[in-house]
């Protein structure tokens, strides 16, 4: 077999061939040679996640008109390692009263709930990590620990700031959760399958393209769960201080902002994998394992782009506003929409391809403005409540 059609089998077989002639019997021979591309992918992560500090600080000085990192090295890239430093050699410290234990763990988790999301990303046809048969559902499992080591870093500082910033990030855990598993299920009806790259070698047409109403609030729902603008309500720096992390310093807060970073680049190439395609692209990905790989870095980055733009030109929203979009709009939007995906699936299962793809746009048109128009209605009965029916009048016109 040739390096370049699959290079993780060749590399891997041939260490485990050094390490057997060593004397290394064959059992721990794989499980170190596991353990040694494991080890890889991380490094490979963490340096993707000192750029990703460079690209976001370039991406937001362009929309608010500034600069960026230009100083340290050409074009500021050597920026994010002076960062690195500073933190490193910043005094760490601990609160007095705090419970140590999960003080500590907590920026741990938070990292680490984000390297295992990629244990099941398929990076190329022949480059599939772990190849669960419920891949979906340990998307959602493995997600839920970042939101998890929040809660444990507000509680265990002992400090009433933080401690409000861990139950807003319950309130978002819980409430946006929701739209997200039950948008996750749309791919699942159109492949047949959870496995994340059975969903990719099905999309022969992006589900994007048959369902965008659904790839929105699966990104909506996506930013929200991550703690990004304008849901970033654990963390409001003008009532909380900053809040879950008012109380970190040095490393332990830069764990928490790297794995911020790298969640939502990941949350980007899941976005990328479950309506477009993943590594798909006309047929390119069959040229070589290292292009397929590059396809589906340049999709994640382009959704990962998506999310800092939404990020960085929207206001952040009261705690009241963003529960009564979830549960009065956005939840009832996503059952909803599941409904009307399944019916139509089953409806057009033996239809041709075009039928089926002009039946699908046209069941989420149908669905998305129906959604606006009730949601429209509500609004102005609850503006007629409370200022009267004269001044709505007049505010809506």
């Amino acid at each position: 077999m040739s390096f370049w059609n699959d290079p993780l089998k060749v590399a891997a077989d041939w260490l485990e061939g050094v390490f057997m002639g060593w004397g290394m019997d064959s059992v721990f021979a794989h499980v170190l040679v596991a353990f040694l591309g494991v080890f890889l992918l991380i490094a490979l992560l963490m340096v993707l996640d000192i750029f990703l500090v460079w690209i976001e600080r370039k991406v937001v000085a362009r929309f608010q008109d500034r600069l960026g990192p230009n100083r340290v090295g050409p074009y500021g890239l050597i920026q994010p390692f002076a960062d690195i430093i500073k933190l490193i050699i910043k005094e760490d410290t601990t609160p007095g009263n705090a419970d140590k234990v999960v003080y500590n763990l907590a920026p741990i988790l938070s990292m680490m709930s984000v390297l295992i999301l990629w244990a099941i990303v398929p990076l190329a046809p022949v480059m599939l990590g772990t190849d669960l048969n419920v891949g979906v559902l340990f998307l959602i499992a493995a997600g839920a620990i970042g939101t998890l080591s929040i809660i444990m870093a507000g509680w265990s500082s002992n400090n009433k700031f933080a401690l409000i910033g861990g139950f807003r990030q319950v309130a978002v855990m819980v409430s946006f959760e929701v739209p997200m598993l039950t948008m996750l299920l749309i791919p699942v009806i159109f492949s047949g399958s959870m496995n994340m790259n059975a969903i990719i070698q099905d999309q022969d047409i992006w589900y994007f393209l048959i369902s965008p109403l659904g790839a929105l609030i699966f990104l909506i729902a996506a930013i929200a769960e991550l703690g990004r603008a304008p849901f970033d309500l654990a963390e409001g720096e003008s009532e909380l201080v900053s809040g879950f992390n008012i109380e970190y310093s040095g490393m332990k807060f830069g764990m928490f902002y790297a794995g911020e970073l790298l969640h939502a680049f990941t949350f980007g190439g899941f976005w990328s994998i479950l309506f477009f395609g993943g590594y798909r692209f006309f047929g390119l990905e069959q040229v070589s394992p290292f292009l397929a790989i590059l396809i589906l870095i340049i999709k994640a980055m382009l959704g990962y782009w998506v999310i800092m733009w939404v990020k960085y030109t929207m206001m952040r929203i009261r705690i009241d506003q963003m529960l009564s979009f979830n549960w009065k709009f956005l939840t009832p939007l996503s059952f909803v929409l599941l409904l009307v995906t399944a019916l139509m699936n089953a409806l057009l299962a033996s239809a041709p391809t075009w039928l089926y793809i002009v039946g699908m746009i046209l069941a989420n048109v149908v669905t998305g403005w129906a959604a606006l128009e009730i949601a429209r209605s509500a609004t102005r009965q609850e503006r007629e409540r409370v200022e009267g029916p004269k001044q709505a009048a007049e505010v809506s016109h």
